[in-house]
């Protein structure tokens, strides 16, 4: 996403996407200044099921959860993180079933009849 187009609120959708259906969620994103009319907002997020981002590679706002000795304040530069980056992130399968034993929506959309007209 571009900087023009993107907020820090974007984590938001990603967390909520994770919540509702109960798993990880990996979202890429560029980051940097591509020319003088384009910038890349940045910040790649691993987020849990619970919502919680436990990874994120940093970006115009901030270093994430990346070390803050690689980010870089100056507007000028032409990105605030170190590029490339990856970032990393356990993939927990215990508290992927613990939550979807917590709340067993899917068992609720299995026994869900839908009509329409």
């Amino acid at each position: 996403m571009t900087l023009t187009l993107c907020t820090p609120y974007l984590s938001h959708v990603f967390e909520a996407r994770a919540i509702e259906n109960q798993c990880y969620v990996l979202a890429a994103a560029q980051v940097g200044k591509h020319n003088n009319k384009r910038k890349s907002y940045g910040h790649s997020l691993a987020v849990d099921p619970w919502g919680d981002i436990v990874a994120d590679a940093g970006g115009y706002d901030g270093a994430g959860t990346m070390s803050t000795e690689r980010y870089v304040e100056d507007e000028d530069a032409v990105s605030p993180v170190e590029v490339p980056s990856i970032i990393l992130c356990d993939i927990d399968r215990e508290k992927i079933n613990s939550v979807r034993e917590r709340i067993p929506i899917q068992q609720h959309r299995a026994n869900a009849v839908i009509r329409f007209g």
